[in-house]
């Protein structure tokens, strides 16, 4: 039987790969990537095949049905409801067939593949003024084509309708082969137009017999997406077959292209925030806002926005966008609005006529899918109930009797959505992987369905019935009408080729869940994953397939990182979704069998840039370069590394130890041997060797604190004492001690004054860019503080033993954050240094002093990757609460310091790392303090640490860079401050750019006037 299946494999993937032009793959990790979308469920693929064209499709489809093989058509992978899974030939249409084939500005139209983006989409017909009506929170990322079979719908709904509403013309084929154009209207026959023969005058019968049960068996809302609309084929509807097949989930045919409205867009839009006291309220109230013609009524509880700024006060909120001719007639019929929300129960409301300002609030809605996945106590929950639809008049009682359902379950979510039009999305903390909670989840979807149709409502008023919901049509429509869908289904697939399991004949709801695979108990890891229990499937889990990564444009204002190696080459395996995928089927064993040996992941998470983007952009927080570490530390452990991780990940090592022969080796590397040295450790051949400083920022200091030392028994920077010296929180070393950058003398005690600071001498600043050090000494002592270096070993505290004799500083290992050890996975010893790093620190820090982090990468390590790695070391978390930017310390310790006005503008990029981790709100007002205006760009720089400079990735690298950085420089003025506070990025400026960039504290200290200081000698 295993021969037969073997060989039957083989010969599908040789006729496909000979039919087929565009790319064939039966490889473990494409279908890995295939076998879940955003929902509960996951099915496992035979193959993936990304047709070129209609032509393509047909052939795939010849193919499959001769095998009897099933096929699943899929866009973006971001449905809800399970139907772009199956376990067939998965047919991928973002890869190719995404053009816009043209767009009519007058006629108002627009024909596209199915795989076109709905945001690629938007900006073409944004130049003409014009839109595509629906927007659900995907746009950046869904397809036309998953848009269409799962008619979606979005915010403005209430103003421009369903996808349906906007859907003229489809182009599909047919499990059997058959074309079919459908449109609007009837033929000579009376059947609809644009079908075969044989699909003609069955879909005409069905229509006729069953006329009575289509004019009454559909309830009228404005959110019915449930079944199949075949009330749009009655003859007083205008027998609209596209409209009618608008939302059949890839069960009837194959959609190769489609005719679509566009509308007009007003002119200005302003957002009026309405609050009222409660989610009950703010749900009646929505319906009565609908005659005034709003363009969104879109609500949302505390329970989800939390602490959102720019929010009235009060427990609950209606968005409500108005449009105008105009800025001002906008903003006037937003205030009419709020005035007759006011007379209605409305308790506060704002108008947001700021475009960023309008942006930052709809983000909130926007990230609402993924966020709604963990509950305020970090509980995980699940779709499965998404979207609900009740008459908008009913929808107050109705969320009044689904939050008791809810309790009378012992469950627990956070809903939000399209009060306007009824529609509720909500994630729920079912617990998928016990089977009590499968029993749970299968006994409340039966009763929350019942409480539905009492309502009136569909079952899906979005997403579309799928796996999660299609079970349970009877209770909406009946066995009669569901029996004229299976029949509709007949007629259309009579092999049933095309995406079973979905819509009719389903599979049970509690069937297929993605989570039953994985292990049942915690796997062994390193990292402690904090917000996931310690459990590393857990954090795994938190990918649910929203697919926030896979966005490829910038928008205004936009700062987001996710995902730079997505952007650079398109490939799902190299987005946050792909890799997390990836990683779950590692866990799940079945398609990805080697485990942590895994190549599969390992080739996937080799030009992940561990930016860290992903943990802060992602709506629920995935940390893909944390999982990376973790995989490499497991996939290399007891094997040879790639050479790389021994020059890269072991940099802040050579660095110390080259640090007296830098004047020779800058000259070595500008010689042939350079390239001998490049490729013998696995650094791109295209990558200049940066030039090590001929004075480190440490030897610096101590010469300058030697020249104002004032005698012996300093301190600062190098001197000695001898005697006994008190330490800050009650230490005391006895003996030859050494403390960096006091100024006391034998015997007296440490400052710890609230402006000292710890200056912490990062590798990178210590040994490639000094000068950045200098001029953080500079600006820190002109705004009043007192910044100190850390001693290069451990004071001894009280009843300790004293640290190991004091050697002269060269053979000393350096104090190192462990970034270079982590984003190679080298964690054994990433966690030796930063341990040391703990003990040296730990007694320094117990008065409250800050740690001055220059490196916005070593600040990220020090803050995130040092307490999660050292999980069992409570000291390491108090370090990594200590760590603040140059900004943030001034902000902090010096609020009253002004500095000096440079009334510049500036361009550049905010370190990744920082914008993930550490935020830059400190940096930016910092610069507006001193007058450098405008805003940085968003992105990774691309060369991300050792990422670029590791062979085999300087494409990919410079890519990321052209993304973002290297244009947001180009296109500045010639007047424009060049900030990079990151020594990858002007690393990166220098190297592919004409234009260097500084760090701010260089720009600040040299404005500071004269030598700045900066040498101090």
């Amino acid at each position: 039987m295993a021969d037969r299946t073997e060989t039957e494999k083989r010969d599908l993937a040789k006729e496909l790969a000979a039919a087929v032009r565009g790319e064939v793959s039966f490889a473990a990790a494409d279908r890995a990537l295939m076998t879940m979308d955003a929902s509960n469920y996951r099915r496992v693929p035979r193959a993936v095949v990304a047709p070129r064209d209609a032509e393509d499709v047909a052939a795939a489809l010849r193919v499959c049905r001769e095998h009897g093989v099933p096929v699943v058509p899929r866009g973006g992978g971001t449905s809800i409801a399970g139907q772009a899974t199956g376990v067939g030939v998965v047919l991928d249409f973002t890869r190719h067939m995404r053009r816009i084939v043209s767009l009519d500005p007058a006629a108002r139209t627009a024909v596209v593949q199915p795989g076109v983006i709905l945001d690629d989409l938007r900006a073409a017909a944004g130049a003409h003024g014009l839109t595509f009506g629906p927007d659900p929170s995907t746009h950046s990322r869904c397809t036309l084509g998953g848009m269409i079979g799962n008619n979606s719908c979005g915010s403005h709904s209430v103003a421009w309708g369903t996808t349906a509403d906007s859907v003229r013309e489809l182009e599909l084929l047919t499990y059997g082969g058959e074309r079919v154009r459908a449109g609007r209207g009837t033929d000579p026959t009376g059947a609809p137009t644009g079908l075969p023969p044989r699909l003609r005058d069955g879909v005409k019968a069905l229509v006729d017999g069953e006329l009575a049960l289509l004019r009454t068996g559909y309830p009228d809302l404005p959110r019915r997406i449930s079944g199949y609309a075949l009330d749009a084929l009655l003859p007083e509807k205008g027998t609209d077959l596209a409209r009618a097949l608008t939302g059949s989930e890839g069960t009837l045919g194959v959609l190769t292209e489609a005719a679509v409205r566009l509308v007009e867009t007003p002119a200005a839009r302003v957002l009026a925030v309405l609050a009222y006291p409660d989610e009950s309220a703010a749900a009646e109230a929505a319906h009565t806002l609908l005659p005034h013609g709003p363009m969104t009524v879109e609500g949302m509880a505390a329970d989800l926005v939390g602490d959102a700024a720019g929010l009235p006060k009060g427990g609950a909120w209606l968005f409500v966008e108005m449009g105008g001719a105009s800025p001002g007639e906008a903003a006037a019929r937003a205030q009419a609005l709020c005035r007759a929300a006011a007379a209605d129960g409305s308790t506060d409301h704002t108008v947001v006529t700021d475009p960023a300002g309008q942006r930052a609030l709809w983000r909130i809605r926007e990230d609402a899918s993924g966020t709604a996945t963990r509950l305020s106590d970090g509980s995980e929950a699940w779709p499965g109930w998404e979207d609900c639809a009740v008459p908008p008049a009913q929808l107050g009682p109705y969320l009044r009797d689904f939050r008791a359902l809810l309790t009378q379950h012992g469950l627990r979510g956070t809903p939000y959505g399209h009060f306007g039009d009824g529609c509720i999305h909500i994630r729920i903390d079912f617990d998928l992987l016990t089977p009590p909670g499968i029993r749970r989840f299968r006994d409340f979807s039966y009763d929350l369905g019942e409480l539905v149709v009492s309502y009136g409502g569909s079952l899906s008023g979005e997403h579309g019935d799928g796996q999660a919901r299609a079970e349970l049509l009877p209770k909406m429509y009946g066995p009669e009408l569901v029996r004229v869908f299976e029949q509709f289904k007949s007629l259309w697939d009579p092999a049933a080729g095309l995406n079973p399991g979905m819509l009719v004949r389903p599979a049970r709801l509690d069937e297929n869940l993605r989570f039953e695979v994985l292990p049942s108990r915690p796997v062994p890891v390193e990292f402690g994953y904090p917000h996931d229990n310690g459990d590393f499937s857990a954090a795994v889990r938190r990918c649910v397939g929203v697919a926030k990564c896979r966005n490829t444009t910038t928008g205004p204002g936009s700062t987001d990182v996710m995902c730079p190696s997505f952007r650079a080459t398109g490939e799902e395996q190299h987005s946050t979704r792909g890799r997390a995928r990836l990683l779950h089927e590692m866990l799940a064993g079945e398609v990805i069998t080697d485990g942590w040996r895994s190549p599969e992941v390992h080739d996937a998470l080799d030009l992940c840039l561990s930016c860290k983007g992903c943990r802060s952009d992602c709506p629920v927080g995935v940390d893909m370069a944390t999982y990376k570490a973790e995989f490499l530390h497991h996939h290399y452990e007891g094997r040879v590394r790639p050479a790389a991780h021994y020059s890269m990940g072991r940099l802040p090592q050579w660095l110390h130890a080259a640090a007296p022969l830098a004047p020779a080796l800058n000259v070595l590397a500008r010689t042939p041997l350079a390239a001998v040295a490049k490729r013998l450790g696995g650094i791109a051949p295209e990558r200049p060797i940066p030039a090590l400083a001929t004075e480190t920022f440490t030897r610096w200091w101590w010469r300058r604190r030697r020249g104002t030392a004032g005698g012996a028994g300093e301190l600062s920077g190098g001197g000695t004492v001898t005697g006994t010296r008190e330490l800050s929180g009650g230490g005391t070393v006895t003996g030859t001690g050494e403390l960096s950058g006091g100024r006391t003398t034998a015997g007296a005690g440490s400052p710890s004054d609230a402006r000292t600071v710890i200056l912490w001498p990062d590798t990178f600043t210590n040994h490639l860019s000094p000068e950045v050090g200098r001029a953080a000494v500079r600006v820190l002592e002109a705004a009043g503080l007192r910044p100190l270096l850390p001693p290069t070993a451990p004071l001894r505290q009280p009843g300790g033993a004293l640290p190991q004799p004091a050697l002269p500083r060269l053979h000393r290992p350096p104090l190192c954050c462990g970034l270079t050890y982590v984003s190679t996975g080298q964690l054994d010893r990433a966690r030796t240094v930063m341990r040391r790093t703990v003990e040296v620190l730990s007694p320094l820090l117990q008065d409250g002093h800050l740690l001055v982090v220059l490196e916005p990468s070593c600040a990220a390590a020090l803050r995130t990757d040092l307490p999660e790695l050292l999980s069992d070391d409570p000291r390491a978390a108090r370090l990594a609460s200590s760590v603040r930017t140059f900004a943030q310390a001034l902000e902090e310790l010096a609020p009253d310091w002004q500095p000096p006005r440079i009334n510049r503008p500036v361009a550049g990029q905010t370190h990744c790392h920082q914008h993930a981790v550490l935020g830059d709100a400190a940096e930016r007002r910092l610069r507006a303090r001193a007058g450098l205006t405008g805003q940085l760009s968003g992105g990774c720089c691309g060369l991300a640490g050792n990422f670029g400079f590791e062979r085999g990735h300087y494409d990919v690298s410079v890519a990321c860079a052209e993304d973002q950085l290297l244009p947001a420089v180009r296109e500045s003025s010639a007047d424009a401050e060049i900030l990079a506070d990151g020594f990858s990025c002007r690393t990166q400026l220098d190297q592919l750019g004409d234009r260097p960039g500084r760090h701010l504290a260089e720009v600040l200290a040299e404005a500071l006037g004269g030598d700045g200081g900066v040498e101090g000698v």
